[in-house]
């Protein structure tokens, strides 16, 4: 006996040609939290897919041995037959399925192919109430927020016999009160003898939860701490990742905010569907020249909402309000006015709104700037691989070339390549929705530089995040925001996470 209820030895994994892993060890012992912490693309959800079956045997270099015994699974299927079940980042559910019907998707309660969907409904039950669903199994999940949808992936990995659970990144879509309530679950997983291992790049969910961490970099294994016996810090584990201190989260900065640029009044906003119900109600907003603002909210809070609707009203239904630039009202009917009119909006959801993932990294960063590299309607292909070229460099973005498909990258330089789309475009005003979820902490602290960079250069930013310190650290200016409404203004200096959090809560006067 090894005392392990995991080992995998010599993980090695090409890309054609380039390592994604080279000679990786993992072990884990049963019962525990452990923790994948590393930068984006150090090989984190490569090593998991290994794992589970999604890169099958024959794919990679090396053994895996679960219980004691080599195991050589070809598909995801033949792991979860094991009990080792994964949730990926990109969370894998049907909107249009009810709950029930999705924890059993691919496996189904069914006899002579015919669904029993009295006992699906009982069955579905049981695991919603050990996660901690209270909603009716028939709920569609469209019906449903981020938080409850990440609980029927759990429900769905509890139903499958689950032993050893994957969670690829699973708060990172979650505001503080449902991460805390999802960490809080992994514990009691834990009592009851379920060993979890969990990649997150929000290190601090890491030191509250995490018996051990094993820190990837560039494709090696750097070290396995025992977080209690090494006294692991926060600062510890980004030495290991980054090769170095990382002294400040967020870079020093000194800005120079000039007049008024950028307004929003009274702009009110309803849900394209139900088009009776305000996603966002009267709201003033202002940028000025050189500023970084930000808006914090809880999720459903309207903050994203509030920001696809100035951008070319590409959110909503019966919009009405006015917006000013340089104090001219101007209009914006769609996203090519907006574009046209210096605006950009970095996107929360990466995959499938800020990117078209079977194209090139070069294609997807020219996508917003085509009118300025094409003449006749031809593409300049040399000026678009120049301008590519430059933001892999300056973005650090991690790839072979930027002839390489955008799908294959990691979330992290997935996320980078959206920025670069945007800042090619060379935008007067920049928002940016959730810029750094999913990403590591240095390559977080390069793109705070670049968000800087513009604000010099007299630009104004708006930074919507769920992560208070984020914004407490780069924001001159802090909007709240509640059930569609802005309920307070804050200067940086005055602003403290309890203050915002107050804000974030007040109960708004229709």
């Amino acid at each position: 006996m090894t005392g392990y209820i995991l080992e995998m030895k010599n993980i090695t994994k090409d890309f054609s040609g380039v390592k994604a892993l080279n000679d990786v060890n993992l072990q884990i012992k049963k019962g525990e939290i452990h923790a994948l912490c590393g930068e984006n693309g150090a090989g984190k959800s490569t090593l998991m897919k290994v794992l589970s079956g999604v890169y099958p045997h024959g794919n990679y270099e090396g053994t895996i041995n679960y219980k004691n015994q080599e195991c050589q699974f070809k598909d995801i299927k033949d792991s979860e037959k094991k009990g080792i079940v994964i949730i990926h980042q990109e969370l894998a559910l049907i909107p249009y399925m009810s709950i029930a019907e999705n924890i059993f998707l691919g496996n189904e309660i069914a006899k002579h192919g015919v669904i029993n969907e009295d006992v699906t409904i009982t069955e579905a039950r049981k695991y919603m109430e050990i996660v901690g669903l209270s909603e009716p199994p028939s709920t569609l999940i469209t019906d449903i927020g981020v938080g409850k949808q990440q609980l029927v992936e759990i429900a769905k990995a509890i139903s499958k016999k689950v032993e050893i659970l994957i969670l690829d990144e699973p708060t990172a879509a979650l505001n503080e009160d449902d991460s805390e309530n999802l960490l809080k679950l992994l514990k009691e997983f834990q009592k009851q003898g379920m060993t979890c291992i969990i990649i997150s790049h929000k290190l601090n969910e890491v030191m509250s939860v995490s018996d051990s961490v094993t820190i990837l970099r560039d494709g090696k294994t750097i070290e396995t701490l025992d977080v209690k016996e090494h006294q692991v810090t926060e600062n510890r584990i980004i030495r290991g990742m980054v090769g170095r201190d990382l002294d400040n989260r967020y870079p020093d900065y000194e800005p120079t905010i000039g007049g008024s640029y950028f307004e929003v009044k009274d702009w009110t906003v309803y849900h394209p569907l139900h088009q009776d119900r305000k996603v966002v109600d009267r709201a003033n907003l202002s940028i000025k020249k050189g500023e970084i603002i930000g808006i914090a909210g809880l999720m459903g809070a309207g903050r994203t909402e509030l920001a696809q609707s100035i951008f070319g009203k590409s959110y909503g239904t019966n919009i009405s309000g006015t917006i000013l630039k340089e104090g001219k009202e101007i209009k914006l009917n769609n996203v090519k006015d907006a574009i046209d009119q210096g605006l950009a909006y970095v996107t929360e959801d990466r995959k499938g709104n800020g990117l078209i993932l079977i194209d090139s990294i070069n294609q997807n960063i020219s996508l917003a700037s085509l009118k300025d590299i094409a003449k006749s309607g031809v593409i300049n292909e040399n000026e678009e691989i120049k301008n590519s070229e430059y933001y892999k460099e300056k973005m650090k973005i991690k790839s072979q070339t930027v002839f390489q498909e955008v799908g294959s990258l990691s979330g992290g330089n997935q996320q980078k390549v959206v920025l670069a789309k945007w800042l090619l475009s060379n935008p007067d005003i920049l928002f940016l929705d959730e810029p750094t979820r999913g990403i590591d902490v240095g390559a977080k602290y390069d793109i705070y530089l670049i968000i800087q960079e513009m604000a010099k250069t007299g630009k104004a930013v708006c930074i919507i995040s769920s992560e208070l310190p984020e914004i407490l650290g780069m924001c001159d200016r802090i909007y709240t925001m509640n059930e569609g409404q802005l309920t307070g203004e804050f200067k940086k200096e005055e602003a403290t996470q309890e203050l915002l959090m107050e804000y974030m809560t007040k109960k708004v006067e229709r």
